[in-house]
């Protein structure tokens, strides 16, 4: 299901407490990013945050569920991200707070670059190198 223009007008105001947001269009949703980051899919009228060890728990106690899709062969698969709770649907300082713990994931999410695709000095330990 597409997301509409409108859904993502109110999800700007309802987030706008994050800063500038960069909303792109993606197979027939949408991501939502912060510095460059995504923090959230959007899909139909639902706002999906990303999650991990630290805040899916939270997510699961205020009654928040997973993003899933339909694979072609008929599984089905989930990524991580969760449904914005219903206490930040229409409640900007309430839906702010899910969204920083959101970005908050995204960002340990994010990995260091590395030159060429190969691993920093600091990610292989210790070697022959340090003298």
């Amino acid at each position: 299901m597409a997301v509409s223009a409108e859904f993502l007008d109110h999800l700007s105001e309802l987030l706008a407490g994050l800063g500038p947001l960069t909303v792109k269009k993606m197979f027939g949703g949408a991501s939502l990013q912060v510095d460059g980051v995504a923090f959230a899919l959007v899909f139909g009228e639902t706002l999906y945050l990303k999650v991990d060890d630290e805040t899916r728990a939270a997510f699961a106690a205020a009654g928040s569920g997973p993003f899933v899709y339909a694979m072609k062969d008929g599984r089905t698969a989930s990524l991580g991200y969760w449904s914005l709770p219903e206490s930040g649907l229409d409640d900007p300082d309430e839906a702010v707070r899910w969204a920083r713990l959101g970005v908050a994931a995204a960002f340990r999410a994010k990995k260091p670059k590395t030159k060429k695709g190969r691993a920093t000095r600091d990610d292989i330990g210790p070697g022959p190198w340090d003298g």
